[in-house]
Formats: C-alpha cells, sequence, structure tokens
C-alpha cells in the first residue's frame, strides 16, 4: 500500500487498497495497521512538541501519549478548550473511505469469480465431453484387443498344430531316414549264413562298439516284425521271409559274438578293478536282453561262489572240524560269524554294483538270491541232515530233539540274515519268502518230527524210571513196613521232578512252533507258561 503524506488533511487524499494485500497470509491486524500507521505518529510528535513547550514543570506525559496538566497549568488554561485526540475525523474519514475501496473490490472479486466458475463451467463441460468420447474410444479399443487375442489364439493354435504336423514330419522323415540306414546294414547281413566278412567296418571297429550293437538290435527287432508280418502264402513273400531269416541268424551270431567280445572286456576290466570300463561294458551290454547276460555272469563268477575253498572253510567254520559231534550253541556262534561274513561280502559287492551296472536292484536281486540257494543252502544241506521217523536216531547221539535244536538254530539265525540282505539292499527280491522256502522240506514234517520227538523223550524217560524201580524193588524186597514207606516218599520226590522235566521239553516245543509259524496263536495258559 503506498505511503500517505502527513497532513491533517488527510481525506483529501486518495486511499488506494489493492487486491493483492487480501492475499497469502492476510492479517486484519497488519491491513489495520498500515491504515492507521501514518496518521497516529503524527498525533505523538505533535503531543510530544506540546509536553515539550510547557514542559517547565507544569505537564505529565502519560504512557499512551496524552500530556496531563498539572493542577498549576489547569487553572492557567482553564478558558482554552483543547481536543484529547485531534486525528479522530481523520481516521474516520480514512475508514469510510477504506469501506468504499472495499466495497468496490468485493464487487471486483465477486465479478471474478463469477467469470471463473462460468469459465470453469464450460471448460467442464468440454472435460465431460472429451471424457465420454474418451470412454467410447477406449471400449472400442478392449473390443479391438479382444478380437485380436481371439485373433492371435486362433492364429497360436494352428502355429501349434503346424508345429506338431512340422514334428511328426520330422520324426517321420528321421524315421524313414534311419529305416534306411538299417535295411542298407541289414542287406550287409543278407548274405550266406555264417558269412560276416563283408561286413561295414562299424560292426568291427571297438571304439564303436556301443554304436554297433545299438543297430544290430534294431536290426533284429525290424527283421522279426518283418517276419511275422509276412504271409508265407504268396511266392515273394516266402522268398523275402527265407531272406529275413538268414539275416536274423547272422544277426543273432554278431550279437552272440560281440556279447562275448563285451563279457571278455567286462572280465579283464573287473580284474584289474576298472569301474569305468566295467561300467561302460555293462551299459553296452544292457541293450542285449536288457543286461541279464552281464549280470548273471558277474555274480557267477563272485569267488565266494566259485571258490572251493570257501566252502570247506564255511562247514568247518559251522560244523567244527569231521568226526566230532556238533552242539546247538557251537552252530549258534558258527552260523552268526559266517553270517555276518556273508553280509559284509555282499555290502561290498553292493558298492560295487552301484558304481558299474546302470540297473543295480536287478543285480542285487540276483546276488541275494545266489547267495540264499547256493551257499547258504549248500551249508543248509551239511547241517540239517533230516532223520527218519522209522528208525529214529538213538538217544545216545542226540536222538530226533538234536535234530530239532538245529533246525530251529539254523532257520533263526538265517532269518537275521535275511533281514540283514534286506537292509544292505535286494531289488524286487523277495528275500523272505527265498528264506522260507529254503526250509520248505524240514517244515513239511516238522509237527510228525516234534511230536515223534516228545515221544521218544518221554519213552526213554519211562524206561529210565522203570529201571531205577526194578533196582528199588531188588533191593527192598526182605524190608519191613516202615522202609517201604521211607522208599514211597523217596518215589513221590522223583515223580515231581520227572514231571517238571516233562514240562521243560514241552515249553521247548512250544517255542519252536512259535518261530516257525509266522502268525501263531497261543492258548493264554500256554502264552502264561512261557512268559
Amino acid at each position: 500500500m503506498p505511503e500517505r503524506s502527513k497532513s491533517s488533511s488527510v481525506s483529501n487524499l486518495p486511499l488506494i487498497l489493492d487486491i493483492d494485500d487480501f492475499k497469502g497470509d492476510f492479517s486484519f491486524d497488519a491491513l489495520f495497521g498500515n491504515l492507521v500507521n501514518e496518521l497516529l505518529p503524527s498525533f505523538q510528535e505533535e503531543e510530544a512538541d506540546t509536553a515539550g513547550g510547557h514542559g517547565l514543570g507544569g505537564t505529565e506525559a502519560l504512557p499512551n501519549g496524552h500530556a496531563r496538566a498539572s493542577s498549576d497549568a489547569a487553572k492557567f488554561a482553564q478558558g482554552d478548550s483543547i481536543p484529547l485526540f485531534p486525528e479522530v475525523d481523520a481516521l474516520l474519514s480514512l475508514f469510510k473511505d477504506s469501506c468504499k475501496e472495499l466495497i468496490d473490490l468485493r464487487k471486483q472479486v465477486d465479478g471474478k469469480l463469477y467469470n471463473l466458475k462460468k469459465e470453469v463451467s464450460t471448460q467442464d463441460a468440454k472435460h465431460r465431453k472429451t471424457l465420454t468420447e474418451l470412454e467410447k474410444g477406449v471400449d472400442g479399443l478392449f473390443d479391438s484387443f479382444a478380437r485380436l487375442d481371439s485373433r492371435i489364439s486362433s492364429v497360436g493354435q494352428t502355429a501349434a498344430k503346424i508345429g506338431d504336423h512340422l514334428q511328426s514330419a520330422d520324426a517321420q522323415r528321421e524315421t524313414a531316414s534311419q529305416t534306411i540306414e538299417l535295411v542298407k546294414y541289414l542287406m550287409e547281413f543278407n548274405s550266406s549264413p555264417g558269412d560276416l566278412m563283408e561286413l561295414s567296418p562299424l560292426f568291427s571297429d571297438d571304439s564303436r562298439v556301443a554304436e554297433a550293437a545299438s543297430i544290430a538290435q534294431k536290426l533284429r527287432s525290424f527283421a522279426e516284425e518283418d517276419i511275422a508280418r509276412a504271409v508265407p502264402s504268396v511266392v515273394g513273400s516266402a522268398t523275402a521271409s527265407r531272406g529275413l531269416e538268414v539275416a536274423v541268424a547272422n544277426l543273432q551270431e554278431y550279437c552272440n559274438e560281440l556279447e562275448n567280445r563285451l563279457l571278455s572286456r567286462f572280465d579283464a576290466a573287473s580284474q584289474r578293478r576298472e569301474l569305468s570300463t566295467m561300467s561302460e561294458c555293462a551299459k553296452i551290454l544292457s541293450q542285449f536282453n536288457r543286461g541279464s547276460s552281464a549280470m548273471q555272469h558277474y555274480v557267477a563268477t563272485r569267488p565266494m561262489f566259485i571258490d572251493v575253498e570257501i566252502m570247506n572253510s564255511d562247514t568247518r567254520l559251522v560244523l567244527g572240524d569231521q568226526g566230532s559231534q556238533a552242539s546247538p550253541s557251537n552252530v549258534a556262534r558258527g552260523l552268526s560269524s559266517l553270517y555276518k561274513e556273508i553280509t559284509d561280502t555282499v555290502r561290498k559287492e553292493a558298492a560295487t554294483i552301484m558304481a558299474v551296472f546302470p540297473s543295480p536292484n536287478d543285480v542285487m536281486s540276483i546276488l541275494v538270491q545266489r547267495v540264499l540257494e547256493q551257499r547258504v543252502t549248500a551249508l543248509l544241506d551239511k547241517l540239517l541232515v533230516k532223520p527218519s521217523l522209522v528208525n529214529p536216531p538213538p538217544m545216545e547221539e542226540g536222538g530226533l530233539l538234536l535234530y530239532l535244536r538245529m533246525l530251529a538254530v539254523a532257520y533263526e539265525k538265517t532269518q537275521e540274515l535275511a533281514r540283514e540282505l534286506r537292509a544292505v539292499g535286494c531289488g524286487d527280491l523277495d528275500v523272505e519268502g527265498l528264506t522260507e522256502s529254503l526250509f520248505s522240506s524240514h517244515m513239511d514234517e516238522y509237527p510228525e518230527h516234534e511230536q515223534a520227538s516228545l515221544g521218544q523223550l518221554y519213552q526213554a524217560k519211562l524206561d529210565e524210571l522203570r529201571a531205577e524201580n526194578q533196582n528199588v524193588s531188588d533191593s527192598t524186597g526182605t524190608i519191613g513196613r516202615s522202609k517201604g514207606a521211607s522208599v514211597a516218599s523217596s518215589h513221590q520226590q522223583i515223580s515231581v521232578a520227572v514231571v517238571t522235566e516233562f514240562v521243560r521239553w514241552n515249553e521247548e516245543a512250544l517255542t519252536r512252533c512259535t518261530l516257525f509259524s509266522s502268525q501263531v496263536i497261543i492258548y493264554p495258559p500256554i502264552r502264561g507258561m512261557l512268559c
């Protein structure tokens, strides 16, 4: 706001108010101060001058700028009339002019607001119209995108079908190309029987044995299928079939020769412990009958199956020296040691099998089966000689009870071996079922042997008691009644001991029954007796 000149006639000067004064951080106090500061300072200066002119001790200056006259001065100037606030009129005129200008400014602002509202309304209508058009355009764009997406999906499906057809055609082309190559190789084998001298270098190159084996197997399958489809009634087909039969025979001869070469290489690598070469040969041999020949050959050449000294040491470890009577406890210790050795050997072989063969589980199945059927069976045949029920062995040689005790020990230890072999790994082999089959010939007649053994024990004990009774009768024939009563008491004590022994025999028999029965149900009183 422009400054106003200091004059008593303030109302004659124009009051200038600007709209900018009301913008930003508006303060009424600041606006009011700017209006009155031009008048109030002049009033204060005049009061100060008046106070200075009569200041010989006659007036006092008040805090608000007014001068208070002393009592003498008041009396002296009692006849004069001086206004206390001479600028009031100027301030009133200033305020009136300011109100008028404020009203004018308000009208200007109202006009501008009206114009702005009108302009905003016009622009809002334009924007709404534009937004409506944009929404229609966006909807149309979405429709276009939907049609484009549908078209792309259709094109993609068509492209996928074309790709499938191309892939199928490429596969057919590849199959046709391979068939042409196979036919060329097949023609080489379609010569006179046994004539394999004119074959391609592929079939004689040791560095390409894997490729040759794969092609030979494909040729065999191709020729055998073609022979099966041929119609013998047609002369041309019969001739072609005879030619294919010659090719199949030559292929079989070549495959046998190649398989023998690979097995020889496999054996040589096995002796040198070259696991990489063994693995390579086993992988190639897996193309011949799924590698069964290689697996069977490897298992059959293990020392524990071909070394006679190992078999003899098994017998000595379990049965002891020849001519000595083996006891069940010694047999149990021998079987534990032998079966532990077998388990350790199988575990070592398992590590080699896992590193060499592409199907280690199949090899482990063959190995464990061979262990049970050959090594364990050979030992059991020597250990368990089934006695005759018609002429049982005498009690002096252990009787039937010795055989039954040996059978129980062998069965229990062999079952433990089966569980250990299962833990090591035996593929899909039913090792528990195979172990049961090793004792099938003994289990078939086990009840009869158990009953005959109890009968033999009872008969032997009865014979023993009769002999003792006869001796007692002979020695006490002339003794009186008092001695007879003493002997009767002695016989009663012997009878209790005999009954206890009978119970122990039956308890042992029931224990064996429980061992040999996979699902046994024992009568509760008997279970209590056993426990």
